[in-house]
């Protein structure tokens, strides 16, 4: 193959840029905030590391995410299908602007209060969790069908670069000024993703949309249920991130490795990585067994990060979990090509709730285990014993899940138009009501 046709065939495709005014507005507000957000992202932990110096106490960061994640996640799937996705963003967006400027506050107290770090920590997961599910909803209405991997893949990209640049940021701000300039940064990003996000157009619900309600949510989790291949998706990213994140332990590898100014080259080596896996993505488009590539992204992501833990030296560590975001941004990209291809409008909300709580629960929960892993195995027993846990729990799901294995995205869509069309012609029968007979 010719190298002009080969570096086409890999590179990025940008036609949702170019295309959509919405995912344009969508794309840079995303973008500014998420910068800001992943420096705070890294300096809540270390701001815990430094006031205690105790790694379970550094985890249970992800316990204080977790828990009020589990509940809100429903709540905003079901606000997602039922309300303006778009004001549910700017919405969100504001609360985080609020939270932002509680740490800015604390920082500046002469003695941080630790409680409030817990807090603020449990309140961003809760409003996260309103928020993600419309957020993750928009993208379906902006793009058309055959764009959503290119979509995908540039909002990937997007994260991505903002993964590797703010937590290397970051680690360059924690080592230079007082932490209340680096929180400040954050709540600046705000006012520029607020004003992108306010020219987005409006995004009502679908026509008949279901009320907010218990029996909502079950809906859509026996959606879930009724496909195989969507739970498989869950629990494989659960599984990958349960057992194969070690976040909570970057700090004290950052001191065995050089320092502060370390520990931002290691938030920023797995972004490295999938940023390079988004930016040579072009080839997605031609694959369509979707279910099988998650597979075996999620396999090497657990490989890379049994190599991580064994490192010795920062250049092979760093490498290694270059290695790990890549094969973990393969297989984002392909879980949401399935979402995002092949579920149903009107159900994309409550879907998209029940996605955050497949990829959130298992790094929050993660951070937990390598917390407590370290106290009694050391901090590389930790992150290698669960390396390998994570690629045996990935075989085991392969062969439990025939479903996901065979899954092929050219089927997905075909089904997704089908289901569309018969729910909308049940609600329009009881729109109709009963018709009386003529006398």
């Amino acid at each position: 193959m010719p190298l002009n046709s080969l570096l086409r065939r890999l590179a990025i495709d940008l036609t949702p840029l170019r295309t959509s005014r919405d995912f344009r507005l969508v794309f840079g507000a995303t973008g500014v905030s998420g910068l800001g957000s992943f420096v705070t992202y890294v300096t809540i932990p270390y701001q815990v590391y430094s006031l205690t110096k105790d790694p379970l106490l550094v985890g249970l960061l992800g316990v204080c995410e977790l828990v009020p994640l589990l509940f809100m996640a429903f709540v905003g799937g079901a606000l997602a299908d039922y309300l303006d996705r778009r004001r549910l963003v700017l919405g969100g967006e504001i609360g985080f602007t609020v939270l932002c400027g509680i740490l800015l506050v604390n920082a500046m107290t002469e003695r941080p209060h630790l409680w409030l770090l817990y807090l603020v920590a449990g309140l961003t997961a809760a409003l996260d969790g309103v928020q993600r599910p419309a957020l993750e909803a928009i993208t379906p209405r902006v793009v058309t069908p055959d764009e959503i991997p290119a979509a995908g893949a540039l909002s990937s990209m997007r994260m991505n670069i903002v993964s590797l640049a703010g937590p290397a940021l970051a680690g360059v701000l924690i080592a230079t000024v007082d932490l209340a300039w680096v929180y400040a940064l954050d709540l600046a990003t705000f006012a520029v993703s607020l004003t992108l996000l306010g020219l987005v157009r409006a995004m009502p619900p679908p026509a008949a949309a279901d009320r907010p309600s218990l029996r909502s949510v079950a809906n859509g989790l026996r959606y879930a249920r009724s496909r195989p291949e969507l739970l498989g998706t869950y629990l494989v990213d659960i599984n990958a991130m349960f057992f194969g994140m070690p976040q909570a332990l970057y700090p004290f590898l950052a001191e065995r490795l050089g320092g502060p100014a370390v520990l931002g080259l290691l938030y920023a080596a797995p972004a490295a990585g999938a940023a390079l896996a988004a930016l040579t993505s072009g080839w997605a488009r031609h694959v369509h067994r979707h279910g099988l590539m998650v597979l075996l992204a999620a396999g090497c992501w657990g490989l890379a990060i049994v190599g991580f833990g064994l490192a010795h030296a920062l250049w092979l560590a760093v490498l290694l979990l270059a290695l790990a975001g890549a094969a973990d941004e393969i297989s984002a990209l392909f879980r949401g090509i399935i979402w995002n291809q092949t579920i149903p409008d009107h159900l994309r909300g409550r879907l998209a709730g029940i996605e955050m709580l497949s990829y959130s629960t298992g790094p929050l929960l993660g951070q937990l285990r390598s917390g407590l892993s370290a106290r009694w195995t050391g901090v590389s027993g930790a992150i290698v014993s669960g390396g390998v846990l994570c690629v045996l729990g990935t075989a085991a799901l392969a062969a439990t899940l025939p479903a996901l294995v065979r899954y092929d995205g050219r089927d997905g869509r075909a089904r997704k138009e089908a289901e569309e069309a018969a729910w909308a012609a049940a609600r329009a029968s009881v729109s109709a009501g009963p018709r009386r007979t003529p006398q």
